[in-house]
């Protein structure tokens, strides 16, 4: 038990000296901070470095600033400690601090839960025991609730927030560049897409520009340590570099619709092999699945899906081909727009991204030449007004019969201008 007493001093600077934590603004914070005074367990998931760590730690600055006993805030991350006992390091801390759980208040946030065996039922019962006394926040870099019953464990008791790579809004903000009026800064903001694009959203990168280290950083701090340890830890995986072979796969060809029984062929795997090691990369945050929109669920379930990598090869965001470019451009921003739908028809006719809000949103990403034939039959086919073409630099307006097509420059429209 020395070792987590030693981990709790180091993980726990305030409890010694003021603390300050190196932050700046996200957009979901706003929404964590509502909850935080109610009862709830808050969650937050997310892809390895995407920023979970540091929301935990604002977290912790602003109770401390509001005035909370920062000797009643614990933290502790599991990441390598994956057969340690929850109660094993409350019970550290409570030796170490000279306290006892069932008085006064405190905030505990454990990093990288899910490293933890049956760590939902620990938790219920932390939960459950201290009820309004601590305020629990954990964290995971993969699906909290990927293991089957792990939802209903918790059930009632959780407000779950998946953190995401910086949005190109909040990288300007990381970046301090002024972009009012954008009209004024349009040159700025292209090279702010393209350095954007370059470091994929990785807090981390902010400022890097050189290849060898953006490459090295994520094949090394995420891609690697997702696929051989991370995920070989949750489940019965044979081989992880089978794995890392679906990724390059998907990687190397960005939003390729992959049929699972050819696919699982050409793998060397069986069908249910292939099928669950692509649940696994989903559910770890490495690639993205978009379903083949239809007005009937069940249709959805069964047509052909799409792939795309949340973390791009660094080589190819690197390349100034026009191939390479509008690759990537897709990819990204699908991305960016947390699609989980696309629409193709038996004939072919296509639209890369369905977004679904208060209205159906079809978007095509289009790089080099603006095409809006395949727009245009989804519009026809579901009885739509209104479509965006996302380009790389061009904006006109569209005006058809009955029918408008927005095109904007993706950087306009990730700051916040939809129409024209």
């Amino acid at each position: 038990m020395t070792q987590i007493k030693d981990e709790l001093i180091d993980f726990n600077p305030w409890w010694k000296k003021e603390f300050r934590v190196e932050y700046k603004e996200r957009e979901i914070y706003k929404k964590i901070k509502k909850v935080l005074p109610l009862k709830q367990i808050v969650s937050l998931t997310g892809l390895r470095r995407v920023g979970k760590t540091t929301i935990m730690l604002k977290i912790v600055e602003d109770y401390i600033k509001d005035k909370f006993d920062p000797k009643r805030i614990v933290y502790f991350s599991f990441d390598e400690f994956k057969d340690v006992r929850i109660r094993e390091v409350i019970d550290e801390y409570e030796k170490l601090m000279n306290v006892n759980l069932y008085s006064g208040r405190y905030i505990i946030l454990f990093d990288e839960i899910q490293k933890v065996n049956d760590w939902e039922n620990q938790i219920k019962t932390l939960y459950d025991v201290f009820g309004k006394r601590i305020k629990i926040i954990i964290s995971g870099s993969e699906s909290l609730f990927i293991r089957k019953g792990s939802k209903e464990t918790l059930g009632g008791r959780i407000f779950e927030f998946k953190i995401d790579h910086l949005s190109f809004k909040e990288y300007i903000v990381f970046k301090n560049i002024n972009y009012q009026p954008i009209s004024l800064y349009r040159k700025e903001l292209l090279k702010a897409f393209d350095e954007y694009i370059k470091i994929q959203g990785f807090p981390e990168m902010v400022g890097i520009k050189d290849k060898y280290i953006i490459k090295k950083y994520i094949k090394e701090s995420i891609v690697e340590k997702v696929i051989y340890r991370d995920i070989p830890q949750t489940f019965k995986v044979r081989d992880p570099s089978i794995l890392e072979s679906i990724i390059n796969v998907i990687t190397e060809e960005p939003g390729q619709i992959i049929e699972i029984s050819s696919f699982a062929n050409h793998m060397n795997i069986s069908r249910q092999t292939l099928s669950d090691y692509l649940n696994y990369l989903e559910k770890s945050y490495l690639i993205q699945k978009l379903y083949n929109y239809s007005k009937n669920r069940r249709k959805v379930e069964r047509k052909l899906k799409k792939f795309y990598p949340t973390v791009n090869s660094v080589d190819l965001c690197f390349k100034k081909d026009n191939l390479s470019r509008s690759r990537i451009f897709e990819s990204i921003i699908i991305n960016l727009l947390d699609a989980e739908f696309f629409w193709r028809d038996p004939y072919k006719n296509e639209v890369d991204a369905i977004l679904l809000d208060k209205k159906v949103m079809p978007i095509e990403i289009k790089y080099g030449k603006i095409d809006t034939s395949g727009l245009i039959k989804f519009m026809d086919n579901f009885g739509l007004k209104e479509g965006w073409i996302l380009s790389y630099d061009t904006e006109k307006l569209i005006k058809l019969e009955n029918k408008i097509i927005y095109v904007i420059p993706a950087y306009k429209f990730f700051l916040g201008i939809r129409k024209i």
